[in-house]
């Protein structure tokens, strides 16, 4: 039956202007779960100005109405007249996207070092609040505005401070919409937790939580700073003395680093327990990052890095035992704050650190800090050693025991692969790469411990319409097999995976339209003939970037080079460059035409550094074989180029081209 096409015309587009695509989508910009972050984006602002030395106090207030208000003794947002916009400069920060402070990046910029560049903070608050009330102590005058639903309701007022007032710092009351959250309760374990980092990370600044109702109020105030912030933790949660003295360091680049902005750098405290769960949290400008990210692969690397430098200085491995980083981090509890000169986070509510330089930040100065440690307290060296050797030696009978399962039937492995060393199938990695030059590129530029490479000549058969049995006729998708250790089946089947050789197969081809058909044809080929691997998340594609650029020194940030997966980055990479005040065409922009061309180095750190690449996991979603199966046959069948036209036609305008 004919379904009724939708009219899609120059009337079709509509332009989103000001907060609306904040109240539209809030998802997009903020949880969503309760008020929380929205009230964060006003904490942190008032912690980048203590970050800054501009202040001694945050103290946070929950009112009886409901509302939140957030007040610092800081410089106090600029009040005069945008010279370009020609409106407070205050509205604008609360009123537009993309605005604020810590765009300006240079010598003489407001904010050297802040939580991130989204530039969306606390215009998502004001957004998301009925009602939202600014005062501002500064330049010898007291300052007042209000916003309602993201409007301005009460024009800017300014009146001469009285002589006992306070001469500097911002106030922000924020009172929630509840429409826009499941819940609107703001959990007080999470805020309590997230305004006691900030005094951790802030040594000598005291922050406050008031209770409006009660009157009660809680002050947090670290003189010993991640030190005794992870001590405490420690003894609340493991109840696990650490085997060694806490190891604790702080190091920032000066103006003569390699590849460093003067300022960035790290602060850390770690320590190892031998039992009982670990403590782990990280931050970036103060912002708390609970996924990690790339900062804390930098520690991971600087700590394997010292200690598997110790073990062989003192010759302690046994053998038939390789030390890996997962061995030295496993009974890790650590504090980590980074400071990063522009941090690239994930999503707007910046749960992970995303900054590929900051892996390398942190590892070149923790490790030599710790291998001058271990050498200056070798028993404790040694005390460390064994429980990471400890650690090693029970990976690998684990490891053993998986072996065991799978030892029967030995098949001869394709002589294209280049294999990996590792028998752990959990860590082990298969690249199904496009063409012998990028598998050429992928096979020096992998780990060779536990990433192997098969590249593949050419497309892939189309197998969708071949039955099982004449799988193997081709040799490519034999190759596959064979390395995979899986054979082919259904959807439905009871299979046993335990040959499987590799808990992760990714598919990397080029990012250009041949390398998207390739991904097709091998993805057609996993959902058909091996569909279990899809269901339990075996199957993933790499994203190689197809453009890089170079990026010229800009006030304190050095020479850079970014990479963009498409043009939507590469423009955004564009935008911040100019924000950053650099002129158009300043910059070098080079477009990759294929994997071949990128070095080994360059594929190693943009799509196969587990640290630094980004994968795109496979799943089925929500499942319907009988849908899926005619789609499918649409889609890939011989006959069906009517019928794909057709669909393509229809539907082709509907395609998201960031997947």
């Amino acid at each position: 039956m004919a379904t009724k096409k939708s009219d899609y015309s120059e009337s079709s587009i509509r332009v989103l202007k000001g907060l609306e695509p904040v109240k539209q989508r809030p998802g997009m910009y903020t949880r969503t779960e309760n008020p929380l972050h929205i009230i964060q984006e006003v904490i942190d602002n008032a912690s980048d100005e203590a970050l800054g030395g501009f202040g001694r106090n945050i103290i946070v207030t929950q009112n009886a109405d409901g509302s939140v208000s957030v007040e610092d003794d800081g410089r106090g947002i600029p009040v005069g007249l945008h010279p370009e916009e020609k409106v407070p400069t205050v509205e604008i920060v609360f009123t537009r996207l993309h605005a604020g402070g810590k765009f300006d990046k240079g010598s003489g910029g407001a904010y050297a070092f802040s939580g991130g560049l989204h530039g969306v903070g606390v215009s998502v608050t004001n957004a998301l609040s009925k009602r939202l009330e600014i005062s501002v102590w500064r330049d010898n005058a007291f300052h007042t505005l209000a916003f309602a639903d993201g409007d301005v309701v009460e024009k800017l007022k300014s009146r001469p401070l009285n002589r006992d007032e306070k001469r500097n710092g911002t106030r922000v009351t924020a009172w929630p919409d509840p429409k826009y959250f499941d819940s609107s309760a703001i959990p007080q374990a999470e805020l309590q937790r997230l305004l006691r980092s900030k005094a951790v990370l802030l040594p000598g600044v005291k922050v406050t939580l008031v209770n409006g109702k009660t009157g009660e109020s809680q002050s947090w105030q670290y003189e010993q700073g991640l030190r005794g912030y992870l001590n405490e933790m420690l003894a609340q949660t493991s109840h696990s003395e650490p085997l060694i003295p806490l190891f604790e360091g702080e190091q920032y680049a000066d103006g003569d680093a390699d590849g460093f902005a003067e300022g960035e750098g790290a602060a850390w405290v770690v320590a190892w327990t031998e039992d009982g769960p670990v403590v782990r949290e990280s931050y970036v400008n103060l912002i708390p990052t609970s996924n990690g990210g790339t900062h804390e692969s930098g520690l991971r690397e600087g700590l394997f890095g010292a200690v598997k430098s110790f073990v062989e200085l003192h010759s302690m491995l046994p053998k038939g035992v390789k030390l890996l980083p997962e061995d030295v981090f496993a009974r890790v509890s650590f504090v980590l704050s980074a400071k990063v000169l522009d941090p690239q986070f994930q999503g707007q509510i910046k749960e992970r650190l995303n900054s590929r330089d900051a892996v390398r930040l942190v590892a070149t100065f923790s490790r030599p800090a710790l291998e001058l440690w271990l050498n200056q307290h070798v028993d404790y060296g040694k005390k460390l050693a064994e429980l990471v050797i400890k650690q090693a030696q029970s990976r690998l009978r684990s490891a053993q025991k998986v072996e065991k399962k799978k030892s029967s039937g030995v098949a001869v492995l394709p002589g294209k692969l280049t294999d990996c060393e590792s028998t752990d199938i959990t860590r082990n990695e298969l690249f199904l790469v496009e063409g012998d030059s990028a598998g050429g590129s992928a096979k020096m530029g992998r780990d060779k411990e536990f990433q192997a490479i098969l590249p593949l000549r050419g497309k892939v058969l189309n197998s969708w319409e071949t039955e099982r049995d004449r799988l193997f006729a081709n040799n490519e998708i034999h190759d596959i097999a064979v390395a995979l250790g899986v054979d082919p089946h259904g959807i439905n089947d009871d299979i046993d995976v335990s040959g499987l050789r590799y808990g992760r197969i990714c598919i990397l081809s080029d990012a250009d339209v041949d390398g998207s058909h390739i991904q097709v044809l091998l993805l057609t080929l996993f959902f058909k003939h091996f569909p279990q691997l899809i269901q339990r998340g075996h199957i993933c594609i790499a994203r190689p970037p197809l453009y890089r650029v170079d990026a010229p020194a800009r006030g304190k940030k050095p020479i850079q080079k970014f990479y963009a997966l498409d043009d939507g980055e590469l423009e955004a990479i564009e935008d911040k460059l100019r924000k950053d005040g650099v002129k158009d065409n300043a910059w070098g922009i080079s477009r990759f035409k294929g994997l071949g061309e990128m070095n080994a180095e360059q594929l190693w750190e943009t799509t196969m550094n587990p640290d630094t690449r980004r994968l795109l996991p496979v799943s089925l979603g929500e499942f319907d074989q009988t849908a899926s199966e005619s789609r499918f046959n649409m889609l890939m069948g011989k006959g069906e180029a009517a019928a794909r036209r057709a669909w393509i036609e229809e539907h082709g305008n509907e395609v998201e081209a960031d997947i």
